[in-house]
C-alpha cells in the first residue's frame, strides 16, 4: 500500500504527531479500509524520509487507541472495529435498553394533594417508594414522578422516551434523550430530584426596580459599629478564630448571646446548648429535613407556603400535604380533621396516607400571605403536636418587624413538650451576605443535630460569629432593629397608600402589619406571566405567588418586597405596575 503524506515544516506539532493524525484521519474517512495492511515501520520511514523512531512512535499511539492492530509474523492492519464505532454501538444498545424498559410504563394520575407546582409545569410525586427498582426504569427517574398539565421538555424526555422519540425523531432529540438517560442513570435519587430545577434559574440581570427579593435596607445598617468590632477582633492575636473548632454548633459566646436575646425578644427560654449556628435559614431547613424525614414521609406545609422549604422537602422525598391558611394563619381545624387519630372526624386521616411526621410553618409572619397565627391556634397546634408526636418547624424569618400590638411569643417559647424546632436568621435583620442563622432544638435532639451540622460543614465563619456576638451583647442589634422597625412601618404605609391611590378597587392587600413585604391581588384580564413580562420590559421585577401553592394557585396574586427600596423607587415601581394593569389588563 502506498501512503502519500507531506509533513508541514511550519507546524508546531512534532513529526510523529503529524503522522499519527494523518493515519487516523485516513482511517476515519475510510481511505484506509478496515483490515487493510499498512506498511512496515521501516518501509514507511524510508518512503517519508524520516527516522524509524518517528514512525514507530506514531504506530504505538494508534495501536494503543485501537485504530491499528498488530499480528505477530503477519504485520500491522487497520482495526476492523474502530473506537468510534464501538461507542456508537454502545450508545445504541443503551438507548434500545432504555426504550425497552420504558415502553410498558404508563404515566399514572396524580392526586391533587401530591401535585407540586413547578416554574414550568405540574409535577406529582408518587406515594409509593421505589427502593429496589432499576435506575434505568422510567418511573424511577424521579421516583414515580408523573406529568400533568404542561411539563418541561426535559422531564417529558426523561419520563417517556418512547413518546418523545415518536414526537421528534430528529438526531438532535435522540442525542439529547441518550444524554439525559445516561446522566439520570448515574445520579442518585436526590440528584434526579434536582433535574427539574427551573425554579433555581435566576436571571443574570436584575430589573431597575426589584420587588422580588426580600432584601433589607442596607443604607441604614450601622456599618461603623460593625466595622469597629470587626477590626478589633481582626487585630487581636486571636488564633482560635483562625482554627477549626471541635464543636460544630458554633462559638459559645454567640450561642449564649442568642439565647439571652431570644429570651428577651421572643419569649423563648433556651440554653446556649440548644442553639446551633448554621449558614442561614435555608441550611437550617435542609438540616432539619435530612435529620427527620425519610422518603415517603408525610409532611405538612402551609398553603400557600415558602418555596425554599417546599423544594428542600421534595428533594428529600417527602410527600407534601398542604394545610390551608386564612386570615388568622394556619387552619388548625383542617389539620386536626385530616391528621388527628383521636378526633372523631379523623376518618379522612387514613385517606391522606397516615400521620404527619413534620409540619413546617411561618407563624409570626406567614409567607407569602403575611398573616399572623393567632395565639389560640398556637396553643391548639402545640396540643395537637404533643398528642400526635409531630415535629413543628417554626421558621421565624422576620418576626422582629411587627407594627401593631404586642408581639406574640414564638411557638417554641410556648412549647412544653419538645415538639418545636425553631429556625432564625439574620438575613432580614442585618445583612443577607452575612450567611448566619441558627436553630434552637429540643435538648434530646442537640447531639443529633450537632453531628448533622458537622457532616454538612464543620463550622460557620468564626470571625463573623464573634463580631455578631459582640454586636448583640453591646445592644447594637436591638437598637438597629428598633430603628428599622420604624423605617419599615413608614415604607409599608407608603406602599399601601400608593397601591390604594393607583389601583383603587382593582387591588386588595392581604396580611397583617408585619414584615417587609405585602401580598396584593390584582383584578386583571392578563395572566400572571403577561403581567410579569410587561413589568420586566418597564424595568420592574415582580413575582407571582403561583409557585407557592401546591394545589390551585390564586390568579393575579403577587408578593411585593419593599424593604430594600427607597421611597422614590417604591412610588416609581408601583406607577409602572399601574400602567401595566390599567393599560394592558
Amino acid at each position: 500500500m502506498d501512503f502519500q503524506f507531506s509533513f508541514d515544516p511550519e507546524s508546531s506539532a512534532p513529526l510523529h504527531r503529524q503522522l499519527y493524525e494523518a493515519i487516523r484521519r485516513g482511517i476515519l474517512r475510510r481511505e484506509l479500509g478496515a483490515g487493510q495492511r499498512v506498511p512496515s515501520s521501516r518501509a514507511l520511514a524510508a518512503t517519508l524520509g524520516v527516522s524509524r523512531a518517528t514512525v514507530t512512535t506514531s504506530f504505538e499511539l494508534l495501536l494503543s487507541e485501537g485504530y491499528l492492530e498488530a499480528t505477530t509474523g503477519s504485520g500491522t492492519f487497520v482495526c476492523r472495529q474502530l473506537p468510534e464505532d464501538m461507542l456508537r454501538m454502545q450508545d445504541s444498545e443503551l438507548f434500545d435498553d432504555e426504550i425497552a424498559n420504558a415502553a410498558p410504563v404508563a404515566v399514572p394520575p396524580v392526586p391533587a394533594s401530591q401535585v407540586v407546582r413547578s416554574a414550568v409545569g405540574w409535577i406529582g410525586l408518587s406515594a409509593q417508594s421505589t427502593y429496589g427498582r432499576s435506575p434505568a426504569s422510567t418511573d424511577a427517574i424521579i421516583d414515580g414522578a408523573a406529568i400533568a398539565a404542561t411539563p418541561s421538555p426535559d422531564l417529558v424526555t426523561a419520563l417517556n422516551p418512547v413518546s418523545s422519540v415518536s414526537a421528534d425523531p430528529s438526531p438532535q432529540n435522540v442525542t439529547n434523550l441518550r444524554n439525559a438517560a445516561k446522566l439520570s442513570s448515574r445520579l442518585s435519587w436526590y440528584g434526579n430530584s434536582l433535574l427539574e430545577r427551573k425554579w433555581l434559574d435566576f436571571a443574570a440581570d436584575e430589573p431597575e426596580i426589584q420587588f422580588i427579593f426580600g432584601r433589607p435596607d442596607l443604607e441604614h445598617f450601622p456599618i461603623r459599629q460593625w466595622n469597629q468590632l470587626y477590626l478589633q477582633h481582626a487585630k487581636r492575636r486571636h488564633f482560635t478564630l483562625l482554627d477549626a473548632p471541635g464543636n460544630a454548633r458554633g462559638l459559645l459566646t454567640l450561642r449564649s448571646a442568642l439565647a439571652d436575646y431570644l429570651t428577651r425578644s421572643r419569649g423563648l427560654h433556651c440554653s446556649a446548648e440548644q442553639v446551633i449556628i448554621v449558614n442561614g435559614s435555608q441550611q437550617g431547613i435542609d438540616l432539619v429535613t435530612r435529620v427527620l424525614i425519610d422518603r415517603g414521609d408525610l409532611v405538612g406545609i402551609e398553603e400557600p407556603g415558602y418555596i425554599g422549604a417546599q423544594k428542600a422537602l421534595l428533594a428529600q422525598g417527602a410527600r407534601l400535604e398542604p394545610i390551608a391558611v386564612d386570615l388568622n394563619g394556619l387552619r388548625v381545624d383542617d389539620l386536626k380533621r385530616r391528621f388527628d387519630p383521636v378526633s372523631s372526624s379523623s376518618s379522612s386521616s387514613s385517606s391522606s396516607g397516615g400521620r404527619l411526621k413534620m409540619l413546617y410553618l411561618t407563624p409570626s409572619h406567614q409567607y407569602p400571605t403575611g398573616v399572623v397565627l393567632a395565639l389560640p391556634r398556637r396553643l391548639e397546634l402545640l396540643a395537637w403536636a404533643q398528642r400526635t408526636g409531630t415535629f413543628l418547624i417554626e421558621d421565624d424569618y422576620d418576626s422582629e418587624y411587627r407594627y401593631k400590638g404586642r408581639p406574640i411569643p414564638a411557638l417554641a417559647g410556648l412549647d412544653k413538650g419538645d415538639s418545636v424546632i425553631y429556625i432564625g436568621t439574620f438575613s432580614k435583620v442585618l445583612l443577607p451576605s452575612l450567611r448566619l442563622g441558627y436553630l434552637v432544638v429540643p435538648k434530646p435532639l442537640v447531639e443529633i443535630f450537632s453531628r448533622a451540622k458537622w457532616l454538612s460543614d464543620r463550622h460557620s465563619p468564626l470571625l463573623e460569629q464573634q463580631v455578631l456576638a459582640d454586636f448583640i451583647k453591646l445592644g447594637h442589634m436591638e437598637r438597629h432593629t428598633r430603628r428599622m422597625r420604624s423605617l419599615y412601618e413608614l415604607k409599608r404605609k407608603l406602599v399601601i397608600s400608593t397601591i390604594q391611590s393607583l389601583f383603587g378597587e382593582r387591588a386588595s392587600i392581604l396580611g397583617d402589619n408585619a414584615g417587609i413585604n405585602v401580598l396584593v391581588r390584582f383584578q386583571s384580564s392578563l395572566s400572571d406571566d403577561q403581567i410579569v413580562e410587561a413589568c420586566r420590559k418597564r424595568g420592574v421585577g415582580i413575582k407571582s405567588t403561583r409557585d407557592y401553592y401546591l394545589q390551585t394557585p390564586q390568579q393575579g396574586e403577587f408578593v411585593l418586597n419593599y424593604g430594600g427600596l427607597t421611597d422614590g423607587e417604591i412610588v416609581d415601581g408601583l406607577g409602572r405596575l399601574s400602567e401595566v394593569i390599567h393599560m394592558l389588563g
